[in-house]
């Protein structure tokens, strides 16, 4: 949890970069990547990333330009990167704007349930991390090289002149 907005900010800005590094990684071809018949596509999932910041944001009364929520996905990775891109940016820029520190503790309605702004803030970040970490073993059985996000990915390890762990 938060207690101040500069804590958060500095969080989403290193968050949503690694989200970013994901999703460049991702190719037009590979949108369709599933696990499983019935599951998530990669593309899905990548647009669910940026259609969640709308819709959580909205729901714990933020106001910015994310009108993506209903839109369908993309058929193109350079269009779901830039507009994660720009709405990632407006979604910090109104934490920033409309809520002070004093205010993470006030409880909001969010799904039912009393969240503080805090918490909702809290969810959003691991409501990305938990979607993205799906996306690297989509990307994988893809053939897509996988970016490192809290370290260095199997393909990385070289950089450091070490071996990879099996």
């Amino acid at each position: 949890m938060y207690h101040t907005i500069s804590e958060f900010i500095a969080e989403w800005t290193s968050e949503s970069e690694s989200t970013l590094k994901v999703l460049s990684a991702l190719t037009d071809a590979s949108l369709s990547q599933k696990v499983s018949p019935d599951g998530r596509s990669l593309g899905s999932l990548a647009w669910h990333l940026v259609q969640t910041l709308g819709e959580m944001g909205t729901q714990a009364g933020l106001k910015f330009s994310a009108s993506v929520e209903k839109a369908p996905i993309p058929d193109t990775a350079g269009k779901i990167v830039s507009t994660y891109r720009s709405v990632a940016v407006a979604l910090g820029n109104s934490v920033k704007a409309s809520w002070s520190d004093a205010g993470l503790a006030e409880e909001i309605e969010m799904y039912g349930e009393k969240w503080t702004r805090s918490k909702a803030l809290s969810s959003l970040i691991v409501h990305e991390i938990h979607h993205r970490a799906q996306m690297t073993v989509l990307m994988r059985q893809a053939g897509l090289k996988v970016p490192g996000v809290y370290g260095p990915a199997k393909e990385e390890w070289a950089q450091y002149n070490m071996k990879a762990p099996e």
